[in-house]
Formats: structure tokens, sequence, C-alpha cells
């Protein structure tokens, strides 16, 4: 047993100094695949030497490195007698004897932390001595063993005395612990005193170069792998920082999806790049964001059918990529008449089409095409103003159209995070929204507020002061009794209107009111309303001039004619509201292709044209002035708005400013033929 403290290096470099005559080599720096290159080359060189039957002698620090490397051995042991090897055990490795020697030290041995390889044949020597330079903090650590960048010194040479000084050395640590070999150990000392054959065939450094070559080849693929690997790692982290700048600088969604299709494609090197947003139960969306190779036809501005579409749907259902490498021979595509037309037009041979999620929702899709080359069709590429001639598409596809997997793997990472992207930016733009919205609420109650304290209590206060009169003068004159009756039942009508306008608002935009649309005449509709509105404002006062240029012989529209009457009327009330008995109003009504467009022209204040489009908010008013002098809720319009738009039309105005007169338009569908000549009657359902 070796109580000797030093290693065998150290050992061995102190017994060459002592010798002048011998060139002793200079200790020097390895890493570990560099000494198990070193290694590997010297057993095959060993392999080759068939008539050769050398001294070997190797250390293996511990029992699991002497495993992975005892076939090799055991070949070893075929060529030679001498063949001792030592490693520090674990399970079952011990003292015996067999096709070669085992010899197992203690685990405190400084050969524990050696690495030891000793050739010394006829023709042939080499020696390969060092020990492990030990810098972690824990030298207990398990994983020190796996680090290939573990280091050690020593050295590494084919000099014959230096290789029998370390055999030397190392036959006596041997003998120390297998006593038993002395005579077999002696018999290698022999070995190791005999001359050189100088005249024999020295050693063939074929195999030592090649296993070197080959050891080096297979260190720089492996390198080339890691760096492939490390390249494909920062482009994700590239576009993953790069999406978290954009949401962080744009809450925009179309920015969002823009900047991710643009730097995915450009990663990516494919032909086609598409990013759209959708949800599970859409039935078609328009694809706006693509990215293009130079060559390939654009997309954008064209509808992709998403309803009964296989690939779409089973994305969906499984919430997983859908890869189709061979679009010519996918039963999916081929089978679907649409889906194969599609894949024609785009010229789509390899196909990946990858959900944008966030639990469990649908937010978008990405799909990458992979397209072919050998049509070179006149194409026009998004963003540019002339069509280019395209030319044949270069691509890092070698083979088929398939993605490498490290692409695969880079597009499933990026996904999320363009998810995450959508899921804020939407977020922010629902953020926004409701944020308008409180902000009408707001208005929209400053607005009730202001009628309640206007519109209702003036009459209310009317009523009261008519009826407290009756009732405290018993004396008062029939005339005068008269004028307070007819006072209260005014301002008592006028609140019954105010308080039915309220209702009838609420129920519409709640849809409890279910209009029954039938084959109406527009111009007996706008009779009753103008003869309905003409004895009301009669009994106020003057009113303008009203002039009807509505034909009898206008075709007829699909409309709920009670509900027609309400809106025509509400109108003209608008309209003689705001335009004084030297005013005109007119209506007038034309076909306007499938719809029939109704005119309610007047003379009156007119409206700035920025204020047209809230003219029919609820409760809203032009200028707080109105309230004084016009009166009103600021309903009507907004009631008109509900029941046109529920009959399948539109409302809107026109004026050129203040005192030149506004136009309100509505337009109804139009009747395909004729089949009644008189309004129908009332039918309103309410809920």
């Amino acid at each position: 047993m070796n109580t000797s403290p030093s290693t065998t290096l150290q050992q061995l470099l102190s017994a060459l100094s002592d010798r002048p005559e011998v060139n002793a080599p200079r200790a020097q720096l390895f890493f570990k695949s560099s000494l198990t290159a070193l290694s590997h080359a010297m057993e095959d060189q060993l392999l080759s030497m068939e008539e050769e039957h050398p001294l070997v002698i190797a250390t293996f620090q511990q029992e699991r490195f002497y495993r992975q490397e005892a076939r090799r051995y055991e070949r070893i042991a075929g060529q030679t007698e001498q063949l001792y090897i030592m490693a520090a055990p674990e399970t079952d490795f011990s003292n015996r004897s067999g096709i070669y020697e085992t010899v197992a030290f203690e685990v405190e041995d400084p050969l524990a932390q050696e690495w030891n390889l000793i050739v010394i044949g006829e023709h042939y020597a080499s020696c390969l001595v060092c020990e492990e330079r030990l810098n972690l903090p824990n030298k207990a650590e398990d994983n020190i063993h796996i680090d290939p960048s573990r280091r050690f010194e020593g050295i590494w040479t084919f000099d014959r005395e230096v290789s029998c000084e370390a055999a030397e050395l190392l036959l006596t640590q041997v003998e120390a612990y297998r006593p038993e070999l002395k005579e077999k150990i002696a018999a290698a000392r022999q070995q190791l005193q005999q001359p050189v054959n100088k005249n024999g065939q020295g050693a063939d450094p074929g195999p030592f170069a090649q296993r070197l070559v080959t050891h080096l080849q297979a260190g720089q693929y492996k390198l080339l792998k890691a760096y492939k690997s490390i390249a494909a790692k920062e482009r994700q982290e590239r576009l993953a920082n790069l999406m978290t700048r954009t949401i962080r600088q744009s809450l925009n969604v179309d920015e969002v999806l823009q900047v991710a299709v643009a730097e995915l494609g450009q990663t990516q090197d494919d032909c086609r790049c598409l990013i759209y947003a959708c949800g599970d139960s859409d039935r078609k969306v328009t694809l706006e964001h693509e990215y293009l190779s130079e060559g390939v036809s654009s997309l954008a501005g064209k509808t992709w059918q998403l309803e009964n579409n296989q690939l779409f749907s089973k994305t969906v259902a499984e919430e997983q990529s859908v890869y189709i490498d061979s679009v010519a021979n996918d039963l999916r595509v081929q089978g679907n008449k649409y889906l194969k037309k599609w894949a024609s037009e785009a010229d789509i041979e390899s196909w990946l089409m990858v959900p944008l999620t966030h639990q469990g929702k649908l937010l978008g899709m990405l799909e990458l095409h992979y397209c072919g080359s050998d049509q070179p069709t006149a194409t026009k590429v998004k963003g540019s103003s002339s069509a280019k001639q395209a030319k044949p598409i270069k691509s890092k596809r070698t083979m088929s159209g398939a993605w490498a997997k490290e692409d695969l793997v880079l597009i499933e990472a990026i996904a999320p995070q363009i998810s995450v992207a959508l899921i804020q930016a939407r977020a922010y733009a629902d953020l926004e929204k409701l944020n308008q919205q409180l902000s009408a609420l707001e208005e929209t109650r400053y607005n009730l507020t202001a009628i309640v304290g206007h519109e209702l209590r003036t009459p209310l206060s009317t009523v009261k002061v008519c009826l407290e009169s009756l009732a405290s003068e018993p004396d008062m004159p029939l005339e005068m009794r008269q004028v307070m009756v007819d006072t209260a039942v005014t301002d008592a009508e006028r609140l019954r209107r105010l308080v039915e306008d309220f209702l009838t608002l609420s129920r519409l935009e709640s849809g409890r009111v279910t209009l029954m649309p039938d084959v109406c005449p527009i111009d007996e509709c706008v009779s009753l309303a103008l003869s309905n509105t003409t004895v009301r404002k009669a009994a106020q006062g003057k009113l303008p001039t009203i002039k009807n240029t509505v034909s009898e012989n206008l075709p007829p529209v699909i409309a709920d004619s009670e509900w027609m009457v309400e809106v025509i009327a509400k109108l003209l009330d608008n309209a003689c509201k705001f335009t004084d008995d030297r005013g005109t109003i007119t209506l007038k009504a034309k076909p306007v292709k499938q719809m029939l467009q109704v005119t309610i022209s007047d003379t009156g204040r007119g409206i700035d044209p920025e204020l047209l489009e809230r003219i029919f908010e609820r409760f809203y008013q032009e200028e707080g002035a109105l309230r004084r002098t016009a009166g009103g809720t600021g309903l009507g319009l907004s009631i008109c708005r509900q029941i046109v738009a529920n009959l399948g039309g539109e409302i809107w105005a026109e004026s050129k400013g203040s005192e030149k007169g506004t136009s309100i338009h509505f337009t109804l569908p139009l009747a395909k033929q004729k089949t009644s000549t008189t309004p129908s009657k009332r039918k309103k359902a309410v809920a």
C-alpha cells in the first residue's frame, strides 16, 4: 500500500530531475476531452500492433470510468499478459486475476485523482501521466466526474526512458496492493530493462493520428451542434424580447401582429408567414398581416374560410399545431375542394398552423407556408406599387417541405409570446372602450339629472300650482278655472310623453320590443305622421310651412307601419322645434338601389358638422341654451335610430352649419313585390 502523499506525476518529475541524461518533458495543462482523445489514440495504436506484447498499466480514478472502457481492455488483453488495471472500487471491483490483473486501491490514495496510461513494447513506448487540478469548492460533488471542462496537469510523451520510469513507479504501487503478483511484476521489470531492438519495424503512427483526427472531428461536430442550439435559443430569446418591447411600446393589436409576422418570417426564412386574429366560432377572416419571401404571391386582403375547415377545426379542437409536410399527399387537403383550391392558388407545398391561445381561449392563428419555386408568375409584393416577375425561391430546405425540428421548437416557443401580446393588447383596447363607456355613462347621468331637474320638475310645478289654485279659490271665475284645467292637462300630457319616451327607448335598447315588418306604402305613413304633427303643433301656435313631396307611386318598403309613423312624427316634431314659423320643412323620398331613402329637411338653426353624429345619442342637447329655448329630453332621435336600425335601415344627419338648416335621412329596404296598398295594422309585441 502506498503511504506517500505525493502523486505519480510528482514522483516522476522528481526522479527525472535526478537524471540529467534524460530529456525530461515539461508538465502542461490538459482538459478531460483531450485526455480522452490521447488515451483512445494510444489504445488504438496498441491494438494495431499485433506482434507487440507490451506492458500496459492503466489507472482509473473510479470504477465507473473503468466500466466504460472494459471491452477495449478485454481486446488489449488478447495481445499481452502484462496488463494491469487500477481503480478505486465502488461496487464489485476488487483485486483479482483474470485475463488481466485488477488492482483496487483505496479511495484516499492519490491515485484516485490521477489519469495514467503506460504502454511499453519492444518497438514502441508511450506514457500519459496526469493529476487532476481540483478548483471546485466541494470536491465530493458527483457532477465533477461528468464535467468535460475538468482540468488535469501532466505529461504525455513517446520517450522510452520517461515511460519506463513511470511504469516502474506504477508497478511499485501494484506490488504494494497485490504482493502475490511479485513474480509477475518481476518479469515486467525485466521487460523494462531489455534493450530496444533498433532493427525492428517501428510503430505505425497511422492509427494514432487517425484516432486523434476522428476525435477532433467528433468534437467539432458536437461544437457546431452546440453553436446551432445556442443560435436557435438566441433567435428565440431575441424574438421574445422583441415581442416584449413591442408590447411595452405599443398596445395596438395590428401593430403587434405586424411586428410579430415580420420578425418571425425573417428569422424562419419561410416563403409566407401569416398571423391573424380569430376566435373558435369565427366563420371567416380577412388576411391582413403577412411576410413574403421574394417572388411569393400575397394573400393580404383575401378571405380565409374557417367554417368547415378541417385543418382549422383540428387545430382548435386539439389546441395543437397541425403540420403538413406534403400538401399534395395529404388526404385532408386533397379531400376538401376548398382547401385543395386554396393550397393550389397560394402555391403551398408544406403547411404549418399554430394556434395562438390563452387559458384555453383561441386568440388567433399563425400560419407558415413553404411554397413551390417552379411557377414564375407575376406577383405583387405587399407594400409595393408595381408587379414583379417571380424569381426562383431560395429556401434552406433541400428535401420535401419539412421544417427542421429546431424550427418547429422555436415556433412553438414564440407562439405563447404572441398570444400574450394579443391578450394584453386586447385587454388594453377593452379598457379604453370601458373608459369610453364609463365617460358616456357619466355624461348620460349628468344629462339625465339636468332633464329631471328641468323637463320633469317644470310641468309638475305647473300642474301643482293649477290644482292648488283650483282647490284654494272656490269663487274663481269659470273662464279662469278652464284656463287652469287646460294648463294642467297640457303639462300632464307633456309629462306622459316624457315618461313614454323613456320607456320606449329602454325597451328598444334591451330588445323587449318585437317589430313586425310588413309591406308598407311610405306615402301613407308620411300622411298619417304629418296629420298627427299638424294637429298637435297647431294648438301650440304657428307652424313653419311643411311641404310633402312624397309621391304615391313610390315602391313599398318592408317596415312596421305604426313604428314607421312614430319615426316620421318624431323627426317632424324635431324639425318644427328648431324652425320658426317663417321657415320651411320639406319631406322627400326616392329609391336608392335596394333601399328607399326618406329625407326631412328644414331651414332652421342647423347643426355644427362636427356634432352630427352625437345628436343621435341619448339625452344629447347641442348646447345648454336649447334646453331653455326649445326644451325636450334628447331622446327622440335616439328612438328613431333604434327603430330604423331594427328594421334594417340607416339614419344620418347633414347640415352646413349654424342657421343653415338640417336634413335627416333614413333608409328602409324595398319590398320585392307589392302585395298590399294599405298600411298594416300596428303589431307591436312588448315582452
